[in-house]
């Protein structure tokens, strides 16, 4: 009797857990919405203290190539082997480079559930030059493995 009343529980909870799943996934995400009414907002707020420019006026400079521009959309990428997992991410955002991904160099498929117990054995792209927006991937082993 005891068994029944416990799995009866854990069903209970399993159909719970699922219909709040399924509840959530069900119409349009609100930050979506908030970043383009905030950069609608942006645009019109430059126009007025531009003294009545207009939109093309305004988007000019940004089209006109120059070398501010192109130097923020470049960054150097370091050289991240032999770091731990976590610190080379780490390095990889101070320098910029937010899109990252990370893999298991043992081919075996494993996650990098806790960073600081992994040491990067390589890097796609290789240390240089790069657009900041470039997938940084790292492959790296467990501490106690060899590349």
């Amino acid at each position: 009797m005891r068994i029944r009343t416990i799995a009866a529980a854990l069903a209970a909870a399993a159909l719970l857990a699922l219909t709040a799943c399924a509840s959530t996934d069900e119409g349009p995400s609100k930050p979506e919405t908030t970043a383009e009414d905030t950069s609608a907002e942006d645009t019109s707020g430059r126009t007025e203290q531009d003294g009545g420019a207009t939109g093309t006026d305004t988007e000019a400079p940004s089209d006109a190539p120059g070398t501010d521009e192109t130097e923020a959309d470049t960054a150097t990428l370091p050289n991240l082997v032999g770091m731990d997992l976590q610190a080379a991410q780490d390095e990889a955002q101070a320098a910029g480079f937010y899109a990252l991904d990370d893999q298991d160099a043992s081919g075996q498929g494993r996650l990098q559930v806790l960073d600081r117990n992994w040491t990067v054995c390589s890097q796609d792209p290789e240390p240089g030059n790069h657009p900041t927006d470039t997938l940084v991937t790292l492959y790296a082993v467990k501490d106690t493995e060899t590349c």
